[in-house]
């Protein structure tokens, strides 16, 4: 019986010969010197020299073939290098989580104002009615989330570089991506964007990431009223920003004078927020876009929201079960075979990872829940 490992460096070879045009008899002389080799392997025994091993001239010819040393060569120094290192998207510190108890819109209210101030009542006056406002109601649901992966039985079996065996692994590093680059398109779709333009001043600009331009970002949150128009507590807490910002950021958090400035002017916004880097941000520099955010955990203000269904708290892999079953006899009994078998028909092996998530979704507001919480800048001016 062929040795595997032998039969992998034979077909290599004369694959590579079919490739390149090699001759029929080229390609018989090369089976043929693996075949002696291979036979030769069958005398070998514990204890024998190496001296004893290689005294037979046929087999010290085939040993210094060029097929045989090219085929063990493109064998042998096949390995796996490691996976790139993937950039993540750590959004949690800003995006409010909640669960949906099925695959349905859940409502959430809220009271974005309070009732009428007081007013002064004259001697034997009486009292003007005041005005309950009407809360502000939302709706969000979860979605499904899927990928399907199909391999053979005899593809995992070939599988000489364990290349399939981190395979659930990077599934879930799939599921986490697709999750992030969700919560990436919240902030950064055309409606979202254009929600916060058309408020104004106070909620959006075309100025690049500066010291001066965050301050302008945090004197504008100061400055945000309830639906009465009464002043509310929106500090800036977390800038979100494309990977060729990092520099910048970093500038602007270390420096304690206002570094584009060539004055002892003191840097006010020096750690006063958090960044946090989206690497699916997309820009050209120097036009790079960035976002400022309130935290929901301090003042009530919800950006955004992510929501999920009940009871799933992140993806899961599933693999099917192998329908064969091995059997003694047609009318005996059987067991089940190893999910490796695959299918009875095919012998395929199939698998899929699954997620469920979802958030607000509007055509004129995009996915900001409450726009009070955010600012947003294009960077397309200096």
């Amino acid at each position: 019986m062929k040795r595997r490992i032998l039969n992998y460096m034979e077909e290599l070879r004369v694959l590579n010969m079919e490739k390149t045009g090699a001759p029929p008899q080229r390609v018989k002389l090369c089976r043929e010197r693996f075949s002696f080799f291979d036979a030769q392997l069958d005398h070998v025994h514990v204890g024998q020299s190496a001296q004893d091993f290689m005294e037979n001239e046929k087999f010290m010819e085939v040993m210094t073939s060029g097929d045989f040393v090219y085929a063990l060569g493109d064998y042998v120094s096949q390995a796996m290098l490691p996976a790139y290192t993937r950039r993540g998207f750590n959004f949690e510190a800003f995006i409010k989580p909640d669960t949906a108890p099925t695959f349905q819109a859940v409502t959430r209210k809220q009271r974005r104002a309070g009732v009428d101030d007081l007013e002064y009542v004259g001697e034997k006056g009486e009292a003007r009615p005041g005005a309950m406002p009407d809360a502000n109601r939302k709706q969000w649901r979860p979605y499904i989330w899927e990928k399907q992966f199909d391999f053979s039985m005899a593809t995992l079996v070939n599988d000489d570089l364990g290349y399939f065996n981190d395979t659930a692994t990077a599934m879930g590093e799939a599921a986490r991506r697709t999750l992030e680059k969700y919560v990436s398109r919240m902030l950064w779709n055309a409606t979202t964007i254009a929600r916060l333009v058309g408020l104004g001043a106070l909620y959006a600009t075309t100025g690049r990431l500066t010291t001066a331009r965050i301050s302008t970002a945090r004197m504008a949150m100061n400055q945000r009223v309830d639906d009465n128009a009464e002043p509310i507590t929106a500090a800036l807490k977390f800038i979100i920003h494309h990977p060729g910002l990092v520099d910048t950021v970093a500038q602007i958090q270390n420096s304690m004078l206002v570094p584009e400035l060539a004055t002892n002017a003191q840097n006010v916004v020096r750690g006063t927020f958090t960044p946090i880097e989206d690497p699916y941000c997309v820009g050209t520099a120097p036009n790079l876009p960035w976002f400022a955010l309130t935290d929901y955990h301090l003042n009530g203000i919800v950006p955004f929201v992510l929501v999920r269904r009940a009871g799933v708290p992140g993806p899961w892999i599933a693999r099917k079960r192998s329908d064969i079953e091995f059997v003694a006899s047609i009318l005996g009994g059987g067991n089940a075979a190893a999910p490796i078998w695959g299918d009875f028909a095919t012998s395929n092996i199939i698998v899929k990872v699954h997620d469920e998530f979802g958030t607000y979704i509007d055509v004129t507001e995009g996915n900001l829940v409450d726009s009070r919480g955010a600012w947003y800048s294009s960077g397309t001016a200096p």
